[in-house]
């Protein structure tokens, strides 16, 4: 216990602070489509409970989010149920507490590789990153994934850790084959047909025909067959979500009273297998995590694994579709789709990047590494160098985190140099891959031998990130490091407040002097300044039909200089600024 007192204490503090100040954040800009997405996925639940109709295709799907997990998002909007009514700030805890399990999962992962006074030094330099604990309040999406990336592979690596063989009767595999594995392969490879032959069979019986349909429903030929497409449809998705859960528990339970020490050897894979199910539910890329454990376990466990590595995938699909409504009517096809879809995501928007301004779909090969260069504190790279170097000259002792670092971190950053691949609002979309680095920070630290020399240099490492922190508060996401001169560089050279979370202190600033039912123009996202605005205000954005004969405010984010062209005569009343980078701004015609 005394081991990880460091640990406990640092979570500890993150908590306090998270709670002090989480209610500061505003609403990041397509936050609002998400949470419509989640409540549309969680209504078809209760149609499963209900008999109502349970079709995917019923679900609200702004933006072609299906093809989003909407696991995470799903979470979220339950806790501000059981609160009684949405409240915004109440996510961005929710998100924050989400980034203190990922630090927790992240240090626990040091351990294996490194000195537990190496590994919280790590953990120190991770968790005070401004750009991760800027996110870690306003993204519901890159900082859940983080997370359970992490915790993903955490558990992944424990199935060897805690790896024991698993001796089956014949017999029993027979069974097993029968009642789990091969009725799951049938509803995530044959929903799509099955449900196809069941509108097919029921129309023919509709017109006259005689088959399984004709002979169960009496009146098939007199009423509309839509109503027994849904009714069959809506029966088989039912089935095919209860069977696998509970087939799943019953196997377990009678493994726990039969042999427990089978019980025993299968838990942690079911558990891993159940946490990468909902990680690839929040976002497709944690099919990323799965091959690593995957490729983890032949390595280490080579031809004994195969009963562990048939359940882990098995409990993965298993897991993926509870948690991901969409995928519910054709599992694979879907899944195949979110695959491509988010791979060439179609986003055709432009990026502000050393100051001019580039299609996302076609921006220069230095993108990645200038930002990964400026937007990490100082030492992070000075670190990782110190920390590679040590472990690939002690190869023998350091191998399996020098070849995690390759397959988790070096080959796609290269990847995602050499393709070009659509990337948008900095690099959030791969924090993911990110931990490695900080890794190899730790293998650096832990060359430091006197401790007191080593607690110096960790804590001279991580202060520029604390600064930056306090500084920003609470727009920590836009940091850049004194390589590029600090936000005050980077203003109109890069992007900053990309997710215009700056309108909520818009809004209070309209809310304190606008008069009463005054009419206000939004340039940017609406919502992030509507849910935060009186409710006597007029709010106004290209996104609605109807419009005003006049403006008393004009708000507007500097994101595609959206300031300068929103009403340029009208004069700026205020600003929302941190050092040189203006944010947003009011303005009076």
């Amino acid at each position: 216990m005394k081991r990880h007192l460091p640990i406990s204490i640092l979570i500890l503090i993150n908590l306090i602070v998270g709670l002090l100040t989480f209610s500061s954040y505003g609403e990041s800009w397509d936050v609002n489509s998400m949470r419509h997405y989640a409540d549309s996925s969680l209504s078809l639940y209760g149609g499963l409970f209900g008999g109502k109709n349970v079709s995917p295709n019923s679900i609200q799907d702004e933006l072609a989010l299906g093809n989003y997990g909407p696991a995470f998002m799903m979470v979220v909007n339950t806790i501000e149920r059981l609160g009684g009514s949405p409240t915004y700030s109440l996510q961005h805890l929710v998100y924050f507490v989400t980034f203190q399990i990922g630090v927790l999962a992240f240090y626990l992962l040091c351990l294996r590789w490194m000195s537990t006074n190496a590994a919280f030094g790590a953990t120190l330099l991770f968790s005070t990153q401004p750009v991760f604990w800027g996110h870690a309040f306003i993204n519901p999406k890159d900082i859940p994934f983080l997370t359970f990336f992490l915790l993903s592979l955490l558990l992944g690596f424990r199935i060897v850790d805690t790896f024991r063989p698993i001796a089956l009767r014949k017999r029993f595999i027979a069974w097993f084959l029968t009642l789990w594995l091969i009725p799951f392969l049938i509803i995530f490879f044959g929903s799509g047909l099955i449900l196809t032959w069941i509108e097919t069979s029921v129309r023919a019986a509709a017109a006259g025909g005689t088959n399984f349909f004709s002979l169960i429903a009496s009146d098939i030929t007199t009423a509309p067959p839509e109503i027994y497409i849904e009714k069959y449809s809506n029966l088989f998705l039912q089935t095919s979500f209860f069977y696998p859960l509970v087939s799943t528990l019953a196997f377990l339970i009678i493994f726990y009273f039969v042999s427990r020490e089978t019980f025993s050897a299968l838990i942690p894979v079911v558990l891993a297998g159940a946490v990468l199910g909902f990680t690839i539910a929040i976002r497709n890329l944690g099919l990323f995590a799965g091959l690593i454990v995957v490729v983890y376990i032949l390595w280490r466990q080579r031809g004994n694994s195969w009963i562990h590595l048939l359940v882990y995938a098995i409990t993965t699909g298993i897991s993926v579709y509870l948690f991901w409504p969409y995928l519910w009517t054709d599992p694979f096809s879907r899944l195949v789709e979110s695959v491509t879809v988010m791979s060439r995501y179609p986003w055709a928007g432009s990026v502000l990047f050393n100051g001019f301004n580039y299609p996302a779909t076609n921006l220069p090969r230095s993108y990645l590494p200038t930002l990964l260069g400026i937007q990490l504190t100082e030492s992070v790279w000075l670190l990782f160098i110190i920390g590679l170097t040590v472990a690939v000259i002690r190869l023998k002792e350091k191998r399996e985190l020098v070849l995690l670092t390759v397959i988790w971190f070096v080959f796609p950053l290269i990847s995602f140099i050499i393709a070009r691949t659509v990337l948008y609002d900095n690099f959030r979309q791969i924090l993911f891959i990110l931990p490695p680095i900080f890794f190899m920070a730790g293998i650096a630290f832990e060359q430091i031998k006197r401790p007191a020399i080593q607690f110096g240099v960790i804590a001279l490492c991580i202060l520029p990130g604390i600064i930056g922190i306090a500084r920003l508060h609470p727009y920590e996401y836009i940091y850049y490091n004194s390589f590029i001169g600090g936000v005050n560089g980077a203003a109109s050279k890069f992007e900053t407040d990309y997710w215009g979370i700056s309108f909520r202190e818009a809004a209070e600033y309209v809310d304190d002097v606008a008069p009463a039912n005054a009419n206000v123009w939004i340039e940017g996202p609406t919502q992030s300044f509507s849910i935060y605005a009186r409710e006597d205000l007029h709010i106004f954005s290209s996104n609605e039909a109807t419009r005003a004969d006049h403006y008393d405010y004009i708000v507007a984010t500097t994101r595609y200089n959206l300031d300068q062209t929103a009403y340029p005569d009208a004069r700026i009343v205020y600003k929302i600024t941190r050092g040189d980078a203006v944010l947003a701004v009011v303005k009076q015609p």
